[in-house]
C-alpha cells in the first residue's frame, strides 16, 4: 500500500474514490493495527511531507479511536491495549508528541488530538504519567507552536465525556493549572498561545475544584480571567468570558467575593463589547448566574447576585434587544436573541422587581419611530410574562392586550412577528389575564390575520394560537369552551391558509414542480406546515359541540390526503419528495387528532382511513418519515374500534412485520413495537393469529446488537400486552418470554455506569414488571400453576426493586400491580411466605404514603396491601383449620 496516495485519496472529493481509500485504510488496521498506527504516525510527524497528507494522517489516526457508539469505542480502545506492544505504543506516542512541535499548525492540532485519543485510554490506568509534566513543560519553555499545540492538546483531553478518564483527572489538576494559567497571563505576548490556554483552561475548570477550594489558588486563577477580558482581542475576551459563565456555573457559592469587587462591572461592560462574541458572552454570564439562582431551593441561604445587580443589567439587556439582525434566520443566535433569553431568566429569577423598570424602557419605546425600538419594547414585554406574579401581570395585560393587537398591524414584519411571540406567552403563562368575550375574538382575529400575511410570522402566530387553544380548551370532555363560538371560523381560516398546497392535485403538483417559484414553495410550505399543527391543536381541544365540525374535517382531510397518492409518480427530486412527505405527515397528524378526538365515532370513516393508509404504504419510499406518523394513526384507530379493528388486519399486517424486521430504521421499528400492543390490547384473542410473527419479530430485535437498549424495555412491556390480549394461549411463549424476563432482571448498575445506564436499568425494570403483571393476568383461570417455578425469581426482583433507592414512580406502580396480581391469582396463601417478608411491607407502605405519586399508583399500593393481607390470612386460616 502505497500510505501516501492512499491518504491523498481519502481527501478526494470523489465520492467513490475516497471510499476506496477509506476501505484500504480499514483492511490494513485490520491487518496489522500496530503497524498502521506507527505508519500514520510518521507521516504526520514527517515535516518534509505534504501538509494535506499530514492532516489525513492525523484524521485517520483520531478515526481509529474514534466511533459514536460507546461499546464500539471501547472495541477500538481494546485494539490499543491487546494488539500493540509496548515498543510500538513508545513509538507511537513519541512521534505524536514530537508532532506537537511541528510548524504546521494543523499537524500540530492532529497530533493533539491523536495523544488525547490515546490519554483517554491510558490516563486512567496510570499507563502514561509523565504525560502532563510533558504538557507543562511544552508551555514553559518551548516555542510558540509547540505551546500553542500542547496547551490545545490539554483542552482536548478535558473535553472528554467518559467517566473513568474524568475522574483520573482530578489527579492532574495541578499540572494542568500549570500550564494553562502560566500559558493565560497578560505576561504572555503570543496571543494565540494564550487564547489556546484560555480554551484549555475553560474545558478543565470542572477537574480543579481541589484547587478551587484553596482561596489563594482561586484568587490567582480568577485574576488571571478577568485580566483576559480585557486583553483587547476579542477571541481572547469572548473565551474568558466562556470561563467565567463556567466558574459560576460550578463554584457560584465561592462567587459573592469576586462579585463585589470586579464581575458586576467587568460583565456590564463586556455586555457593551462592540465585539458580538464577547457581548453574547457577557450576557451568558448572567443567564448562568439566573439559572443557579433558579435552582437554588433556599434562596435566603445565599446572595441572590441578579437581584442585586438588575438595575444595572436589565437595562443594558434592554438596550441589547434593539440590536437585532434583521436578515438573521430563525436558528441564527445573535446578542439581541442572547438579550431576550436572558431577560426571560431574569424575570423567572427576581419576579415582579423587574416589572417597573422593563415597563418604563416599554412605555419609552412602543411609539418610537425606529422599528428596532419599537420590536425590542414588543419583546421586553412578553420576556416577563413568566416569573412575576400573575396578580401583578394581570393589570398589564389588561392594558397592554389592545395596544399589543394592534401592533399586529405594524408596518415593519419583525414588530409583527414579536407582537405575536409576546401574544404567546401572555396565552401560555398568563391565560387568566385573557377576557374571553373583551379580549378573545379581537386576539384570534389578529393572529390569524398575521398567520396569513407572512409566512415569517407563520412560527410565532401559530405558537400563539396553540397557547391560546390550549388554554382556553376547559375541562377534557367538556360540552363547551371559549372557543366553541370560535371554533368554525378557525378551522374554515386555517384550511384556507393551507387550501392551495393541498386541497387538489394541480395545486400541489404546481409547487412540487416549479422550480422557478422554489424560495415561494419553502415559505408556503412552512406556512402549510405551521397551519396544519394550528388545526391539530384546535381539533384536540375541541369541546363536545365542536364534535360535528371536526366530524365533517375528517372528509375534508381524507380527500387531501387521497390525492397526495398519485403524486408519487411526479417527483422528480429530493426536494420535490421532501416536500410531499411533509403534506403526508401533515395530514396524517391532523387525522390522527381527529380519530383521537372522535373515538368510536370515527367508525363511519375506518375503510377510507385505512384504505388511504395503505396506499400510501406501498407507495412511500425508503427512509421516510411518513410510516412513523401512520402507524400512530392506525394505532389511535384501532383503539377507537377495539374489536372491529380485526377486518384490517390481513392487509395492513404485512407492513406492521416489515417495519417490526426494519433494524435499518430504528425509529419505525420503535413505533412498530408500540403499535403491537394498541392491536393487541384493542383485538384481544382476536389478534392470536398474528402473536407467532410478533413474537418471532420482537425477540429477534431482543437479541439484535443493532437494536438499541433503550428499545429493550418496550418490547418486555409488549410481551406483557400480548399476554393479557390472547390469555391462556400465552402458554406457548411462556418458557422463552420467563427466560428472556429472567436474565434482563440481572441487569445491574456498575460503579462507574452514566446516568443514561441508570436511567436504562429503571426502564427495563418497568418493562419486566408489566410483562410479569400481564402474563399473570393470562394465565390466571386454568393455567396460574405454570407460574409456579417463576415465582422465586419475581420476588427476587422485587427485592432488588425494594431495596435499591433509584426507582421511579411508574417502576414501583408496576411492582404493586405484579405483587397484588400474584395474591389474587393465588388466592389461598399458596405463597404467604414470601408476603410475610418485612420488605414487601415496607415497600408497599412507602409507595403508599408518597404524597408526590399519582392518585393511580397510591391506589394500586392500597390494593396490593389488601392482596398481600388476604393471602397472608388465607394461609393463617389453611393451617387453622389444618390444625
Amino acid at each position: 500500500m502505497n500510505v501516501n496516495q492512499v491518504l491523498e485519496s481519502t481527501l478526494s472529493p470523489d465520492a467513490s474514490t475516497r471510499q476506496n481509500a477509506e476501505q484500504q485504510l480499514s483492511q490494513a488496521a485490520e491487518v496489522d493495527f500496530s503497524g498502521y498506527l506507527t505508519t500514520l504516525a510518521q507521516e504526520l510527524a514527517n515535516e518534509h511531507a505534504q501538509p494535506h497528507i499530514r492532516t489525513a494522517a492525523g484524521i485517520a489516526l483520531k478515526n481509529a479511536f474514534s466511533a459514536r457508539e460507546y461499546a464500539r469505542l471501547r472495541d477500538l480502545q481494546q485494539r490499543w491495549l491487546q494488539h500493540v506492544d509496548s515498543n510500538a505504543k513508545s513509538v507511537v506516542k513519541d512521534l505524536a508528541l514530537k508532532t506537537l512541535a511541528s510548524k504546521d499548525a494543523r499537524a500540530g492540532q492532529s497530533a493533539g488530538q491523536f495523544v488525547a485519543s490515546i490519554a483517554a485510554i491510558e490516563i486512567p490506568k496510570n499507563d502514561w504519567p509523565q504525560l502532563m509534566q510533558i504538557l507543562v513543560a511544552n508551555v514553559g519553555d518551548g516555542a510558540d507552536h509547540l505551546k500553542q499545540a500542547s496547551l490545545a492538546t490539554i483542552g482536548y483531553i478535558c473535553e472528554t465525556e467518559d467517566t473513568e478518564l474524568r475522574d483520573s483527572l482530578v489527579q492532574h489538576s495541578n499540572a494542568i493549572l500549570t500550564a494553562v494559567v502560566q500559558g493565560a497571563r497578560k505576561e504572555e505576548v503570543n496571543l494565540d498561545v494564550r487564547l489556546a490556554a484560555i480554551t484549555a483552561l475553560g474545558d478543565s475548570l470542572e477537574f480543579v475544584r481541589t484547587n478551587f477550594d484553596n482561596e489563594g489558588e482561586r484568587n490567582y486563577i480568577m485574576q488571571v480571567i478577568c485580566e483576559a477580558t480585557q486583553s483587547g482581542d476579542g477571541r481572547i475576551e469572548a473565551g474568558a468570558y466562556g470561563c467565567l459563565n463556567r466558574i459560576m456555573g460550578l463554584y457560584y457559592d465561592k462567587m459573592k467575593f469576586y462579585m463585589e469587587k470586579a464581575l458586576f462591572g467587568l460583565t456590564v461592560m463586556g455586555m457593551k463589547n462592540e465585539e458580538e462574541d464577547v457581548a453574547k458572552l457577557a450576557v451568558e454570564f448572567w443567564c448562568t448566574v439566573c439559572e443557579e439562582e433558579i435552582a437554588i431551593e433556599d434562596d435566603n441561604a445565599m446572595a441572590t447576585f441578579s437581584r442585586i445587580a438588575a438595575r444595572e443589567v436589565v437595562p443594558v439587556l434592554l438596550e441589547l434587544l434593539a440590536r437585532q439582525d434583521e436578515d438573521a434566520g430563525d436558528e441564527d443566535y445573535n446578542i439581541s436573541r442572547a438579550a431576550y433569553q436572558c431577560l426571560q431568566l431574569y424575570a423567572q429569577t427576581v419576579g415582579g422587581d423587574l416589572i417597573q423598570i422593563v415597563l418604563g424602557f416599554v412605555e419609552q419605546n412602543l411609539r418610537h419611530a425606529d422599528w428596532h425600538w419599537r420590536d425590542a419594547a414588543v419583546s421586553a414585554f412578553g420576556a416577563i410574562m413568566e416569573g412575576p406574579d400573575e396578580k401583578m401581570l394581570d393589570p398589564l395585560i389588561k392594558q397592554a392586550l389592545p395596544v399589543l393587537i394592534g401592533m399586529m398591524d405594524d408596518s415593519v414584519v419583525q414588530v409583527k412577528d414579536s407582537a405575536a411571540y409576546a401574544l404567546g406567552r401572555i396565552c401560555e403563562n398568563v391565560s387568566e389575564a385573557i377576557d374571553p368575550q373583551g379580549h378573545l375574538p379581537q386576539l384570534i382575529s389578529a393572529l390569524f390575520a398575521g398567520l396569513s400575511s407572512n409566512p415569517k410570522m407563520a412560527g410565532s402566530c401559530c405558537w400563539a394560537l396553540m397557547n391560546l387553544a390550549d388554554r382556553f380548551a376547559g375541562v377534557p370532555g367538556c360540552q363547551e369552551n371559549p372557543l366553541s363560538i370560535h371554533f368554525q371560523d378557525s378551522v374554515t381560516h386555517l384550511l384556507r391558509v393551507t387550501e392551495r398546497q393541498a386541497s387538489n392535485l394541480d395545486a400541489v403538483c404546481e409547487i412540487l414542480g416549479d422550480a422557478d417559484s422554489s424560495n415561494s414553495a419553502e415559505a408556503d410550505n412552512q406556512l402549510r406546515m405551521a397551519a396544519y399543527e394550528v388545526l391539530n391543536t384546535f381539533v384536540t381541544n375541541a369541546a363536545n359541540d365542536s364534535l360535528h365540525i371536526v366530524a365533517k374535517l375528517s372528509d375534508l382531510i381524507l380527500l387531501r390526503l387521497e390525492n397526495t397518492v398519485p403524486m408519487q409518480r411526479q417527483i422528480v427530486s429530493v426536494e420535490d419528495r421532501i416536500t410531499l412527505e411533509e403534506i403526508q405527515t401533515s395530514l396524517t397528524s391532523v387525522l390522527l387528532s381527529i380519530i383521537q378526538r372522535l373515538e368510536g365515532e370515527i367508525k363511519p370513516q375506518a375503510d377510507r382511513i385505512m384504505h388511504v393508509v395503505l396506499q400510501i404504504l406501498n407507495t412511500v419510499g425508503p427512509k421516510s418519515s411518513v410510516p412513523d406518523t401512520v402507524f400512530a394513526a392506525v394505532g389511535a384507530l384501532s383503539n377507537a374500534l377495539e374489536a372491529d379493528f380485526a377486518k384490517y388486519m390481513d392487509s395492513f399486517a404485512l407492513f406492521l412485520y416489515d417495519a417490526l424486521g426494519n433494524q435499518d430504521e430504528l425509529g419505525l421499528c420503535a413505533m412498530a413495537i408500540g403499535l403491537v400492543s394498541d392491536i393487541t390490547r384493542s383485538l384481544g384473542e382476536s389478534s392470536q393469529p398474528y402473536c407467532d410473527t410478533f413474537m418471532n419479530y420482537l425477540l429477534s430485535n431482543l437479541r439484535s446488537t443493532s437494536v438499541s437498549n433503550q428499545f429493550k424495555p418496550a418490547i418486555l412491556q409488549c410481551f406483557g400486552d400480548i399476554a393479557q390480549a390472547i390469555g391462556p394461549h400465552f402458554e406457548a411463549y411462556l418458557n422463552v418470554v420467563a427466560l428472556v424476563l429472567q436474565q434482563a432482571a440481572t441487569v445491574t448498575m456498575s460503579d462507574n455506569g452514566a446516568y443514561e445506564m441508570l436511567d436504562y436499568i429503571i426502564s427495563l425494570r418497568e418493562g419486566i414488571m408489566d410483562a410479569w403483571s400481564g402474563i399473570v393476568l393470562a394465565l390466571k383461570q386454568g393455567k396460574a400453576h405454570l407460574l409456579t417455578q417463576y415465582i422465586e425469581s419475581i420476588f427476587k426482583l422485587l427485592n432488588i426493586v425494594a431495596q435499591d433507592p433509584n426507582r421511579s414512580e411508574a417502576l414501583l406502580r408496576s411492582a404493586m400491580g405484579v405483587i397484588g396480581d400474584l395474591a389474587d391469582t393465588f388466592p389461598r396463601g399458596e405463597y404467604a411466605n414470601y408476603y410475610r417478608a418485612e420488605w414487601v411491607t415496607q415497600l408497599i407502605k412507602e409507595t403508599r404514603s408518597n404524597r408526590d405519586f399519582q392518585g393511580r399508583t397510591i391506589d394500586t399500593a392500597r390494593w396490593a396491601r389488601e392482596q398481600v393481607k388476604r393471602q397472608i390470612a388465607s394461609a393463617q386460616g389453611a393451617q387453622m383449620s389444618q390444625g
